[in-house]
Formats: structure tokens, sequence, C-alpha cells
């Protein structure tokens, strides 16, 4: 909500696509904001509660037939709005996790690509670490504006942070 709040994310009528949807929050808050005229689709490996208004996904967004089945129900539509909350189950072996987060918020990255419309606009949640830095400078390369954003419920300590990029190239 806080980015949003800055950065202007959501409004009526938005195509938005949540990559890590479970527990729910972000789909439950889009929901809110971009109406009946929107359309919101959920993926998570984890099962969730059915939201009124929205499509979810159950799979893995590393399967090939989930991301089938989710450009099936885009259709011809462009994305507004990707929202990747993905996050690997911890292993406990920092460098391993990292490596794995990277992974996700790649495959994040590409399916955007494919997907954003011309002025759509991406928000991956990112671990700062190896890897962040060579991420960070790919989505700088792919889009006109990237930003750095730290909202205040994510705790200073954390290395979690959100890259917001913006205006394919």
């Amino acid at each position: 909500e806080q980015i949003d709040q800055r950065d202007q994310l959501l409004r009526a009528g938005m195509c938005v696509i949540d990559l890590g949807a479970a527990p729910g929050g972000w789909m439950q808050y889009a929901q809110r904001k971009i109406g009946g005229s929107g359309l919101l689709i959920g993926v998570d490996i984890l099962e969730m509660e059915p939201l009124p208004g929205a499509q979810i996904i159950h799979g893995d967004f590393l399967d090939p037939q989930v991301l089938a089945q989710l450009a099936d129900r885009l259709g011809e539509r462009q994305v507004d709005l990707v929202l990747s909350d993905m996050a690997p189950n911890l292993s406990g072996v920092v460098s391993a996790d990292q490596w794995r987060a990277i992974e996700l918020a790649e495959l994040a990255r590409d399916f955007a690509l494919q997907f954003l419309a011309p002025d759509g606009r991406f928000l991956v949640k990112i671990f700062q670490g190896e890897g962040f830095e060579a991420y960070r400078d790919s989505l700088r390369l792919a889009f006109c504006n990237l930003s750095v954003r730290k909202p205040a419920a994510s705790r200073s300590e954390s290395r979690e942070t959100y890259l917001l990029a913006q205006g394919l190239r």
C-alpha cells in the first residue's frame, strides 16, 4: 500500500498479474483499487482462498504449463502491472537461497518483458546480496526508469527491497 500511495501503481480497469500471490495481501488490495472493470490474476504454488473478482492459478511459476495457462487467460490483453512477491523456500544456506531468489526474480522479469504494455510497470521483491546489482542492471537495460523502494513495513535490517521498473525500452 505504501508503494502504491507513493507511485500510484493501481487504478481502475487495469490488468494486473501477481506472481507469488499467497497469502493474498497484494491481491486483496489490488482488487479494491482496480475494481470490476480490471483483470487480476494471481499465481502461487501455495493454495489461496478464492477472491471475488480475481482469478487464481494454483501452480509453480517455473512450470511451463502454469505459464501457458496464464498466457491463455490473458489472451491478447497486455499487462499494465506485474507484481512479483515470489520468494524461494529457504534452505538456510544463504548463498543458495539468494541465487534461488534471483532466479525467481529473473523469471518474473522475463514474464514482464513478454507481457507488459509499453508503458507498463514491474514491481519485484528482491533481496540485496550476490546477484542483486547484475539483476538491477538488467532492469536498467530493459526499462526507461528504475526506482528502489523500501517500504516502512519492511524491517530496516532486512535485505528485502523492491525494484520498480517503468516504461519498456
